[in-house]
């Protein structure tokens, strides 16, 4: 860093504006005074960049110069484009095991299948929208209830509800992945019991999600129709006097010393801008390999937003089957944005580009330094089951709501979230910790914001702030509220994701 910029890498082309930047400015970094103003967290060409060169940050190409870029000019999307890009994806090539650590332990809730839960909420998961509205009404009744209120060691009544589950095929990929989240939910060890309600009607069956054995291994689950209860007032009537008798059993679960290698965390990123790669993310990473090294698992998503960078995902994979496993994703994806008429490199957002990214390329590598360096261990489906610990591939979208949705469908008790621009946000029932990338932002919104990531641009090292994270991470898991659980967000983020004509 020097004179108000930061170059990343030995072999950039770039440097990086870490403050407002006036027309003129001399920057020892860069061979000639800036010709325009450059805004803080955008790109400033380190030297002359002829039209049809390849742009550099991070040592990796983030696309092409599309214009003679003179050196000192910004650099953004009126001069630089995605272009061709290939990757030596050479699987394996990287892995590298991180030597283990001492195990640290927080207070969880264990559950009878072995998991160990961070939050203790008794769920009510519709299986259609058309229950969403009779799940709310029960919510709110259960609030209302004195021998609900009274109840201890039960953290709320969360509705689950969504915009699907019926007008839709009841054989193909999107039914089978709105079954695998419905049922993710359902045994994720946050619930301490699950009530589920549908209409009766619908695509998505009662008798078909809870199939031929128990949802739960602990048992504590019902289930029921509107239609089969006879209305809307019965129904709520029944929901009440069977969450009292459910509360009775999750309350009888305290929370016990657990060690980390129980906690499963989401990592992921939202409203990034031009620090998302240099701090929060990085940061993020180093706390990634830490629980890693205690036997923890984490969970890195959102497709889209790898898209570019997956080489450095498959060098890391610990057998071929992974690294191939993950490719065939990213060919899913070429061929699902192109046969509904979208493209990879729609991103980054307004937002993103506001705040200095310019296209997928750059957006993806910074995205990526959320999964640390630890070895690629396996790589799941949107809402499958993980059952590899370590550091694993989710396939998701890259809108946020709907990526998280995925994480917690497939075990994640916790998730951590970079924002440049502040994305606001919960999850339940799983906490999430929000990092801001920039110390303005988290000035400006730090009601929203767990940690400042910013000061590392000021000379906090990014393993102090890793370590900063871990132990935030232990401290939410054993019961501390995070900024957007105190906000009460959460209960309108379920969004699984829907694969398929609407019908």
């Amino acid at each position: 860093m020097a004179d108000g910029v930061i170059r990343l890498h030995g072999s950039d082309n770039v440097v990086i504006a870490l403050q407002d930047l006036a027309a003129g400015a001399v920057v020892a970094a860069v061979a000639a005074p800036l010709p325009g103003a450059v805004p803080r967290g955008h790109k400033i060409a380190a030297r002359d960049i002829a039209k049809g060169d390849e742009v550099i940050r991070y040592g990796q190409i983030i696309g092409q110069a599309t214009a003679d870029i003179p050196a000192g000019a910004h650099i953004h999307s009126h001069n630089l484009g995605m272009g061709p890009h290939s990757s030596d994806y050479a699987i394996g090539s990287e892995c590298r095991p991180l030597p283990p650590l001492s195990p640290r332990s927080f207070m969880g809730y264990h559950r009878p299948d072995g998991t160990v839960g961070t939050r203790n909420y008794l769920g009510i998961l519709t299986s259609v929208n058309c229950s969403g509205s009779v799940a709310r009404f029960i919510a709110e009744a259960a609030e209302k209830d004195p021998v609900l209120a009274a109840m201890p060691g039960i953290d709320g009544i969360v509705p689950i509800v969504h915009q699907t589950g019926c007008g839709m095929s009841g054989t193909n990929e999107g039914y089978a992945t709105l079954m695998r989240t419905l049922k993710g939910y359902a045994r994720n060890p946050n619930f301490g019991g699950i009530l589920l309600v549908g209409l009766g009607c619908e695509v998505m069956q009662v008798p078909d999600l809870v199939g031929q054995g128990r949802l739960r291994p602990d048992g504590n689950f019902r289930y029921m129709t509107i239609q089969g209860e006879g209305g809307t007032r019965a129904t709520i009537d029944r929901a009440l006097g069977t969450l009292r008798e459910m509360a009775e059993v999750a309350a009888r679960t305290p929370r016990a010393p657990a060690p980390v290698s129980k906690l499963v965390v989401g990592l992921q990123c939202g409203g990034s801008d031009g620090y998302s790669g240099i701090t929060a993310n990085p940061a993020l990473g180093h706390a990634s390999d830490l629980l890693v090294q205690m036997g923890g698992t984490t969970i890195l998503s959102e497709t889209p937003e790898i898209y570019g960078a997956e080489h450095l995902l498959t060098r890391r994979a610990v057998s071929r089957d992974v690294g191939e496993t993950l490719l065939e994703r990213i060919r899913w994806w070429e061929d699902y944005t192109a046969r509904n008429e979208g493209e990879m490199d729609n991103n980054p957002s307004p937002g993103n580009k506001r705040g200095g990214l310019t296209t997928i390329l750059e957006k993806s590598l910074g995205a990526v330094a959320k999964g640390g360096t630890a070895p690629l261990s396996g790589v799941y489906k949107f809402a499958e089951p993980i059952t590899t610990p370590g550091f694993v591939y989710m396939d998701s979208p890259g809108y946020d709501p709907c990526s998280v949705t995925g994480q917690i469908a497939s075990g994640a008790t916790l998730i951590v979230f970079t924002t440049g621009r502040g994305s606001v946000s919960g999850y339940k029932p799983s906490p999430c910790i929000k990092l801001a990338t920039n110390s303005e932002m988290y000035a400006r919104m730090k009601e929203d914001m767990d940690i400042n990531c910013g000061d590392i641009l000021d000379g906090v090292s990014i393993a102090a702030k890793g370590e900063e994270i871990l132990d935030k991470i232990i401290a939410t898991a054993s019961g501390q509220q995070t900024l957007s659980e105190e906000l009460g967000f959460g209960g309108a983020e379920f969004v699984p994701w829907q694969i398929g004509a609407v019908m």
